[in-house]
């Protein structure tokens, strides 16, 4: 018997096989097939009034923060010049753009840390950085690490105490930072926990256009919640995924399918429908929004984002992936503090993570390496000071777009608060250089930038700088004296996670001394 056709005929399953992927991309779709519970206006509204977002900048491949910031008092310089070696040693601070860049320590005074009687300096292409830091915006935070316990180094040389496994290995470390639960299996990130917390019933962002949780980065388990209340949602620099491919006809006639799956009595069939369903229209939303921020024409503040960056002290000029992110991401922040019926998204609540390679530097981390002379000019620049201006510039972008942001508001507006920013990375590098770069190390040092930090000021401790020495595992690998639990617990309770909830997202937290470690 003849099928009567009413157009060329494709079967459902074909259409969709042909048709969405090459228009969202696999990659995508395999971040929407995420999204069966985003969000549900019938929930009740949250108990936020105040908007928040937090920005995950991960520097993939492991940074070398033995250089990102370094002691500069006379003798304690001596020591890390020594270990370190000629070819990445930075030269110390003489108050020129050449050297160690001097930093302006409120430490011992009323309400920061006590001094530990040095004096500190950030690496010379981070220059924007040096400035908010002693403007009171970023806090550097001393040997960070993953930890299943508090960890010494005779309990670390005896193996006394549970170690995180798989130490040293990209994957492993990338992932254990992100879940804050290195010993237990990989299933969520500490984000998407939090996104779990604030999105179950009652909804803090009811209402919302797009999830809570948002990747310039592609996939990653930070984001990743237990239950998936807010799955972690995909754009790309150019903003919203669309159907670039799908009009007239072919849109009318998936929208048609979608709408008769959507009733089908098929559970897997209704629930890819309506995922799908929802992932146009979440597309669609913020598409809108987006081309609404750019009209009639391009806001001021988009010029604080250059599509070049170039290094300090003669160094190169390049294209920068992560300037492009932080752009997107501040544009969405924009959007999501506003409410909608002033053409936002009304959101309460957002994270983001946007990522940048390139810091596995095991060769050519300056244009001095395999040298066995000292040459500061060459020092200062090559491929780990190409990344740290790319970070330096791009949170510079951040801060100072922000300020623009409150001013064209006014009114008391003060989105710079809202916003926080932090680093995180596989792990540090070993202190000694192996005669071109470094290898991977553990305990590092690591960045807090934003109006609401308590900046200006450094927090945890600082190693000891030698092999060998109280804090070192036996070739430079500093063991970490602050957890990665201790971190984002700081940044998860500014965020708005009560005492209550805390160890819900941080199971591992109550192991350590201190929940909270005062830099926000």
């Amino acid at each position: 018997m003849n099928k009567p056709l009413h157009a060329p005929f494709i079967p459902r399953r074909r259409f969709l096989q042909r048709y969405i992927p090459a228009a969202i991309g696999l990659g995508a779709l395999g971040n929407s097939l995420r999204d069966l519970k985003l969000m549900s206006s019938a929930m009740a509204a949250g108990s936020f009034s105040d908007y928040k977002a937090l920005i995950c900048v991960f520097l993939n491949g492991g940074n070398d923060s033995n250089n990102l910031i370094i002691p500069t008092t006379a003798a304690d310089w001596a020591n890390y010049s020594a270990g370190r070696g000629t070819p990445i040693a930075l030269p110390n601070t003489d108050g020129s753009g050449a050297t160690a860049l001097a930093l302006a320590s409120r430490n011992g005074t009323a309400g920061y840390p006590a001094s530990d009687g040095r004096t500190y300096g950030f690496h010379p292409a981070m220059a924007d950085l040096a400035t908010h830091f002693n403007n009171g915006l970023v806090a550097p935070v001393f040997n960070m690490g993953t930890l299943s316990f508090p960890l010494t180094k005779a309990q670390y040389t005896g193996k006394t105490v549970p170690q995180p496994p798989q130490l040293f290995s990209h994957s492993d470390q990338q992932t254990q930072w992100q879940t804050s639960l290195p010993d237990q299996p990989s299933v969520s990130g500490w984000a998407g926990r939090l996104a779990d917390l604030f999105s179950s019933p009652p909804d803090v962002n009811s209402g919302g256009q797009v999830s809570m949780a948002v990747t310039v980065a592609g996939s990653n388990i930070w984001e990743v919640g237990t239950q998936n209340y807010a799955p972690q949602y995909a754009i790309t620099t150019g903003g919203a995924v669309q159907l670039s491919s799908v009009t007239g006809a072919r849109q009318t006639a998936l929208q048609s399918i979608l709408n008769a799956d959507k009733l089908s009595a098929d559970l897997q069939t209704k629930a890819y429908a309506g995922v799908l369903d929802h992932a146009i229209s979440e597309a669609n939303i913020l598409s809108t929004a987006l081309t609404a921020q750019t009209t009639p024409s391009n806001p001021a503040w988009f010029s604080r984002f250059p599509s070049t960056v170039t290094t300090p002290n003669g160094g190169s000029t390049f294209s920068s992936s992560l300037m492009s992110q932080m752009k997107i991401v501040v544009r969405l922040i924009e959007l999501g503090s506003k409410a909608v019926a002033n053409g936002g998204l009304g959101m309460k609540r957002q994270v983001f993570v946007i990522s940048v390679g390139g810091y596995d530097t095991h060769t050519n981390q300056t244009n001095n390496a395999g040298q066995s002379t000292t040459n500061n000019a060459n020092v200062v620049i090559g491929g780990q000071a190409n990344l740290l201006a790319e970070l330096s510039q791009t949170l510079n972008a951040l801060i100072l777009s922000l300020q623009d942001i409150d001013t064209l508001r006014g009114g008391g507006s003060n989105l710079k608060s809202a916003v926080t920013a932090f680093t995180a990375s596989d792990f540090a590098r070993t202190f000694p250089t192996n005669g071109s770069g470094s290898d991977h190390g553990w305990g590092g040092h690591h960045l807090v930038v934003g109006g609401a930090v308590k900046g200006g000021a450094t927090y945890g401790k600082f190693p000891t700088l030698a092999v060998n020495g109280p804090d070192d595992t036996g070739i430079g690998r500093w063991i970490p004296t602050t957890s990665v639990d201790q971190y984002s617990a700081t940044l998860a309770s500014w965020f708005g996670v009560d005492s209550t909830n805390i160890g819900t997202i941080f199971p591992n937290l109550g192991r350590f001394s201190s929940s909270n470690l005062g830099f926000i």
